[in-house]
């Protein structure tokens, strides 16, 4: 094929799939099914935004079936299964306003001026 014959099937894909892009879907045919269908839709969707707000995508869930899933391939193989690591979960207190003593607080004016030159002399 040469050059055109490829330029003319990439417009010719370009044209039909923005043609089809600005269909619209077909009626129901059945205004009832339509209604039954909707509705169905609109439960799902309502379950799953209500799944998501109140964190039953249990994550935890699928890793504890994951472990096992492992630790049962292990045993049939025949090879030694480790010993799950314990996660060690350091909390760190915050520091309230309340507790820092009142020397540690430098003004913002003392901030803001420039440092005083040192007394030291500098060799060149």
């Amino acid at each position: 094929m040469n050059m055109k014959s490829y330029l003319l099937v990439a417009a010719l894909a370009l044209f039909t799939s923005g043609v089809i892009a600005k269909i619209p879907p077909p009626p129901p045919l059945d205004p009832v099914a339509a209604a039954v269908k909707a509705e169905k839709d609109k439960a799902a969707a309502d379950k799953a935004k209500a799944d998501v707000d109140k964190g039953k995508l249990d994550l935890a869930r699928y890793e504890d079936k994951a472990v096992t899933n492992f630790q049962g391939n292990m045993k049939k193989t025949g090879k030694p299964v480790p010993k799950p690591t314990p996660i060690v979960v350091v909390l760190v207190p915050a520091v309230v306003p309340a507790m820092v003593p009142a020397s540690a607080i430098t003004p913002a004016s003392a901030l803001s001026k420039p440092a005083a030159p040192s007394a030291m002399p500098v060799k060149k």
